[in-house]
């Protein structure tokens, strides 16, 4: 680490502290041209690794020994057992709205009923319960009846994925996304908008359950984790236009006459990276080996190469490169789970084993254990003139 120097101007102001340092990650980083790491590793590297292995990297900070592995997976094993109590009341969450309301008020009910108030353990508790919690409540919202009993012995994604009664399921295929998704969102560095509204919770001393809560409630919102919805959305518009059968060039021609009628384009930029999302790489290599003519998977890699063609014109524009939301819900959907209002639950489910983490690090270890003062920041006054 080396130190930082940053002189503070009018024009950094009101920019949501864009590229502001203000603190330490200890989980991952994102850097511009390499793209995210996770514990110094690239991520690519890490993408098809169990999710246990890579959640003790994130937890332990170093690589799991096969004793050391078979510890920590057998310890989430022994946490991931639910109350009945907690998924009954789970049960009687109003279904109208948005899943992510009811992701969101499933985590304060694991607090109130479960919770320890020790960040350390209720990090690792929130880790190993969370997959019965979502699938529960996934099948609850989507009317899908009762949850199979949770099985934690058969792995951490594989259990989810039984305990989800997805209509039609190819368990296989799905467990196989589902592992993968799940790995890849697990942490972004420490300033991402859910990340640091969860951290800037916890510095008030508010439990790892409420800190998490408004952390997915800033996930929640269409300029973060519903992205993934959205871009979904957008594919599907395509495919409706212009048919599975559809060219480059009148991809391309879409798309140029979408931005010049001041319409959005979606699942490109990124708020650090200036590469491809290498998130997005290794989702689109494994829709390319898996899903080839799967008519959403034909229009997503056109707009991929079309995309970046009529955006890296605009020098505007400073990343014309495909995100991770371009493709992931392409690839739920040809995998088996085409329900696009889950999407951003999923990604909760994830990302809720790098916020506490990082969570964990600032109230107990940061500044050699004290941990970080409570957030903040100042803003200057700029109404009327006093009296």
């Amino acid at each position: 680490m080396t130190d930082v120097l940053f002189e503070i101007t009018e024009e950094h102001l009101e920019t949501g502290m864009r590229g502001y340092p203000v603190g330490l990650c200890t989980t991952s980083s994102v850097d511009p041209q390499k793209g995210l790491f996770y514990v110094g590793r690239p991520l690519s590297k890490l993408a098809r690794r169990r999710p246990e292995e890579v959640i003790y990297l994130l937890y332990h900070g170093h690589e799991a020994s096969e004793k050391e592995l078979a510890d920590f997976v057998a310890d989430i094993q022994k946490r991931s057992v639910c109350s009945p109590k907690l998924l009954e009341h789970v049960r009687q969450l109003p279904r109208e709205g948005h899943p992510m309301k009811v992701f969101c008020a499933s985590i304060l009910l694991m607090g109130m009923l479960e919770g320890t108030g020790d960040y350390r353990e209720d990090c690792l508790n929130v880790i190993a319960k969370m997959p019965e919690v979502v699938a529960c409540l996934i099948n609850h919202h989507a009317g899908w009846g009762g949850t199979k009993p949770s099985k934690p012995e058969l792995g951490y994604m594989e259990n989810f994925a039984q305990m989800l009664n997805v209509p039609n399921a190819d368990l296989a295929a799905l467990t196989e996304v589902f592992t993968l998704f799940n790995v890849l969102h697990y942490d972004h560095g420490g300033g991402n908008l859910s990340c640091f509204t969860g951290k800037t919770i916890a510095s008030g001393l508010e439990d790892m359950y409420g800190s998490l809560t408004g952390a997915m409630a800033a996930l929640a919102g269409p300029r973060h984790g519903k992205a993934n919805q959205n871009c979904l959305a957008f594919v599907q518009e395509v495919l409706e236009e212009l048919g599975e059968n559809a060219t480059e060039q009148q991809v391309e021609q879409l798309i140029r006459e979408r931005l010049a009628e001041g319409g959005l384009i979606y699942g490109f930029g990124h708020a650090v990276l200036r590469v491809e999302d290498p998130r997005a790489t290794v989702l689109f290599e494994v829709a390319h080996e898996k899903y080839p003519n799967n008519p959403l998977v034909k229009i997503a890699s056109l707009l991929r190469r079309a995309g970046e063609k009529v955006l890296g014109e605009n020098p505007k524009i400073s990343d014309p490169h495909v995100n991770v939301d371009a493709v992931s819900g392409t690839l739920l959907s040809a995998a088996g789970f085409p329900y696009p209002e889950y999407y951003t639950v999923l990604f909760g489910l994830s990302r809720v084993v790098g916020i506490s983490i990082q969570i964990v690090y600032e109230r107990l270890e940061a500044r050699n254990g004290k941990g970080t003062p409570i957030i903040r920041p100042k803003y200057l006054y700029n109404g009327h003139a006093p009296a």
